[in-house]
């Protein structure tokens, strides 16, 4: 959904509110055109600021008038999908923005053909729900021919194949494909590059996303000057408080972490939050992240004191700002959890994983990704309080949807592995842990990183 700057939107959507509150109830054909245009000036408005509540019942009005004046394959009617089906995804309410998304895409095949510009842009809005739901394989040659098709019409060096080259290189990421992922990463980077050897935003995005896979494989000394180099051009192009030099904070800070250079990433997240609070305001739900990753900081480092009121915020903000069924809550709920079984207090942390995972199951599906680390970590709680039996079927089945979801030398997958052998070590039961045991340190191994340990024995593996 592209977006005008703030300045505009606040006018047009004070403008709209005006207008169609005093719109006729009988109205022409052409002047309801004219209303479905006020709507998603409006809905625009709404989007920008995050109420998304507000926006889709406009959003589905504007979609009704074009459906009914124009049909159901006319460029603005497919556009009014996209804007109602990216709603409803900002929302968490994915069951209802696949299928939109699935029809913008069937009416520009048929109508454009499957080879346009427009289509890429149709198979990379469906690609990216499927990303988002965990359902990677149905995401991969959805980006593909995203891909190729920008490749053929616009050439590898435009910024549209770039960012197409950028997204299949982050789904191979996030499932663990690091091989495939990293060629395609430098590529990205390779064709950002200006003629002349700038470097802009694009160039930022795809530095920093290489940097994060360098993290995830250990390779701190090739991921560190990258996040800074990301971040340098983050603040020169779009300044200092712009939501994506925040982002670039926030993961450099991440990286710090990883190191153990508290120091500097606490100033970093700090710095984040404060431009946050001031930009989005005390309740907005970047807020949340930016205190949910400063209270991580204070969680690695024993500062449990610290960490605690500022995820009680964090979850607070989450239930006012998108709801108590939100993706985000669910995940604000999880990680206030964490800390509780840190701390011991497993009966605090009990009821909170509870509500995670049945958020999680609901909005997100049983097989994805972030539903297996809810089971997971009630699965440890439940081994923690000695009730093995509740523990076990929880541990393993989080273990199938992660060896399906992201493959059998996923990092989340040896996590998994892990925390099943935790359990038998404690019923007893050492011939069933020792070979879960041998494939972590195998997976381990070949991931070569230093920041997981590598010994014979299982070791608890908190997980958010």
């Amino acid at each position: 959904m592209k977006l005008k700057t703030c300045r505009q939107l606040r006018a047009w959507g004070m403008a709209a509110a005006f207008t169609l509150a005093f719109w006729p109830a009988a109205a022409t054909q052409e002047s309801d055109l004219v209303q479905a245009e006020w709507l998603i000036i409006a809905v625009k408005q709404y989007y920008a600021a995050g109420r998304y509540a507000q926006a889709i019942p406009l959003a589905r009005r504007a979609l009704t008038i074009r459906e009914k004046a124009l049909g159901f394959e006319h460029p603005e009617t497919v556009a009014s999908l996209d804007d109602l089906a990216e709603l409803y995804e900002a929302a968490g309410a994915y069951a209802k923005a696949g299928p939109l998304f699935r029809r913008a895409l069937a009416a520009r095949e048929k109508v454009l053909g499957p080879g346009h510009l427009d289509t890429a842009r149709a198979l990379n809005n469906l690609a990216g729900l499927y990303y988002v739901t965990g359902a990677y394989a149905k995401a991969e040659p959805l980006y593909q021919r995203a891909l190729a098709i920008r490749e053929k019409a616009l050439g590898s060096e435009d910024p549209n194949t770039v960012m197409a080259l950028n997204s299949l290189a982050g789904l191979y990421y996030a499932t663990g494909a690091y091989a495939k992922a990293e060629p395609l990463f430098q590529r990205a980077l390779a064709f950002s590059k200006k003629a002349d050897g700038t470097e802009d935003a694009n160039t930022a995005l795809v530095l920093n996303n290489l940097a994060e896979l360098y993290q995830a494989t250990g390779a701190y000394a090739k991921a560190a000057p990258l996040f800074q180099r990301a971040l340098a051009i983050y603040e020169k192009e779009l300044g200092p408080e712009h939501p994506n030099t925040v982002a670039s904070l926030n993961d450099l800070a991440g990286f710090y972490q990883a190191t153990g250079d508290y120091a500097k990433a606490e100033s970093l997240l700090r710095r984040a939050l404060a431009i946050w609070e001031k930009s989005s305001g005390p309740e907005d739900r970047n807020t949340s992240i930016a205190l949910n990753s400063l209270a991580e900081l204070y969680e690695a480092t024993g500062a449990y004191g610290k960490a605690k009121p500022l995820l009680q915020r964090a979850l607070a903000i989450c239930g006012k700002a998108l709801g108590p069924e939100h993706p985000d809550t669910a995940r604000a709920l999880n990680n206030l959890g964490v800390l509780y079984r840190l701390t011991r207090a497993y009966a605090k942390a009990e009821p909170l994983f509870q509500r995670s995972l049945a958020i999680k199951e609901k909005t997100l599906g049983p097989e994805h990704p972030d539903t297996a680390r809810a089971l997971d970590n009630l699965g440890v709680v439940y081994r923690l309080t000695g009730a093995y039996t509740k523990a076990k079927p929880l541990l393993q089945r989080a273990l199938v949807i992660r060896e399906k979801a992201l493959g059998s030398e996923h990092p989340d997958t040896a996590a998994s592995l892990n925390n099943l052998a935790l359990l038998y070590q404690a019923m007893g039961a050492d011939a069933k842990a020792e070979p879960l045991l041998e494939r972590v340190r195998a997976i381990r191994t070949k991931a070569s990183d230093p920041g997981q340990p590598d010994s014979a024995a299982a070791t608890p593996q908190p997980s958010r």
